[in-house]
C-alpha cells in the first residue's frame, strides 16, 4: 500500500506538497522540475532510471510507473513503500536486467550527473527503450559551479584559488560527476541514437543562491530525519508559511536564457550512433506552466515484452537482494 502524507490537501501546488516532506533547498528544486512533467507526454510503460526513494515519483506522478531501478538497497525499500512503481529493481544503469525495446518512456530527473562513466548508461537506456521512445532527464549545467555565491565571495576578495576549492567542495558534497553544456549532452546522447527534440535552462542565479544557503539551513533537518526517519516534523502551513514565501518566487519566476540546470527531452530514432544536434532552447513559458496539465498517460500499442514478462526477466535476471557497502549514496 502506498505511503501517504496526512498533511496534503487537494489545494496543494508542488512547491507545498515538497515542503511539506522534504528541506527547502531540495523541494525548491524538485518542484520545479515536477512541475515540467505535469506537460509532458510520457508514454507507457514507463521506466524510472535512478528512482532513489520513490519521493520524487510520489510527488510528480499521478499514477504508478511500471518500473523503478537503482542501485541502493536502502532507498529501494522506500521506493516500494510508496506504491509508485509496479516493480522495483535493483540493479546498475549500465547493465539493466530488462529486454530489448522494454520501455516507451524513461525519466531520470537528477541522476546523470552522479554517473562517471555516463556514456554507457545512456547506451543502456537506448537499448530497453523502443524506437521513438522519449527520455526526459534534469542534470546540472556548466553555470552550476558559476553562480555559487561562496566562490564569487572569495573571488571578490582577490582569493581565486579559495574560490576554485569551494567550487569543487560544493560539487563534492552534491556528488557531482558531470556538469556540463547542452551541447556536450547532446553529443553523448547522440552516440546512444538519441536526438535532443527540446531542451532548456531552469534555476537562476538567485535560486541557486537560495539552494546554496538552504544547504546549510537544512543541518537541523538531517538530524531531525537521522533520529526519526522524517525530515519535516511540522508539516504545516502556519509552520511553513515563511519558509514558502522565501522560496516561491524562485518557484514562479520564468526560465530559459541561462540556469544552473537543463532539462533535455529526446527520441531514439535510431540503434546507432547519429550526428548530434541541438535544437535551439525552447523553454516553457509560464503560461505553458499553468494551463491544465497533460492528461495522464495511456498504454501504448506496443511489440515490446508485456508486463508479467517483463517483471519475469528482471527477477531471474537478479541475484537475491543483498545491502550495498556501508554510507549509500541516495538520490538528492
Amino acid at each position: 500500500m502506498a505511503e501517504q502524507n496526512a498533511h496534503f490537501t487537494n489545494g496543494d501546488d508542488l512547491l507545498w506538497r515538497h515542503l511539506k516532506t522534504v528541506p527547502a533547498f531540495r523541494a525548491l528544486l524538485r518542484a520545479v522540475e515536477a512541475r515540467f512533467y505535469q506537460h509532458i507526454s510520457l508514454p507507457e510503460p514507463v521506466l524510472d532510471l535512478g528512482c532513489g526513494d520513490g519521493h520524487f515519483a510520489q510527488m510528480t506522478f499521478a499514477r504508478p510507473l511500471m518500473a523503478g531501478i537503482d542501485p541502493w538497497w536502502g532507498p529501494l525499500q522506500k521506493a516500494r513503500r510508496t506504491g509508485m512503481y509496479q516493480l522495483v529493481v535493483q540493479g546498475m544503469g549500465d547493465r539493466m536486467p530488462f529486454p530489448n525495446g522494454a520501455f516507451a518512456s524513461i525519466v531520470s530527473n537528477s541522476v546523470l550527473e552522479h554517473i562517471p562513466d555516463v556514456q554507457s548508461v545512456l547506451n543502456e537506456a537506448a537499448r530497453v527503450l523502443q524506437i521513438n521512445g522519449r527520455f526526459v532527464m534534469t542534470m546540472p549545467s556548466h553555470y552550476f559551479t558559476a553562480y555559487l555565491g561562496g566562490a564569487q565571495f572569495f573571488e571578490s576578495l582577490g582569493l581565486p584559488a579559495l574560490a576554485e576549492r569551494y567550487r569543487q567542495f560544493f560539487n563534492f558534497i552534491s556528488r557531482h560527476a558531470h556538469t556540463d553544456p547542452p551541447e556536450q549532452w547532446a553529443e553523448r546522447l547522440a552516440q546512444a541514437g538519441f536526438q535532443v527534440e527540446r531542451w532548456q535552462y531552469y534555476f537562476s542565479r538567485s535560486a541557486l543562491r537560495a539552494l546554496e544557503w538552504g544547504h546549510v539551513q537544512g543541518v537541523p533537518a538531517a538530524i531531525m530525519h537521522a533520529l526519526t526517519g522524517h525530515w519535516i516534523v511540522a508539516p504545516w502551513e502556519s509552520s511553513l508559511h515563511r519558509t514558502e514565501q522565501w522560496v516561491r518566487p524562485f518557484y514562479d519566476e520564468p526560465a530559459g536564457g541561462e540556469g544552473a540546470y537543463i532539462l533535455i527531452i529526446a527520441r531514439k530514432v535510431a540503434n546507432h550512433p547519429i550526428p548530434a544536434h541541438l535544437p535551439e532552447e525552447r523553454p516553457f513559458s509560464r503560461d505553458e506552466l499553468h494551463e491544465k496539465p497533460a492528461p495522464a498517460p495511456t498504454p501504448q500499442p506496443t511489440t515490446s515484452t508485456p508486463a508479467p514478462s517483463l517483471q519475469q526477466t528482471a527477477q531471474t535476471a537478479l541475484p537475491p537482494p543483498t545491502p550495498p557497502p556501508p554510507t549509500p549514496t541516495p538520490k538528492k
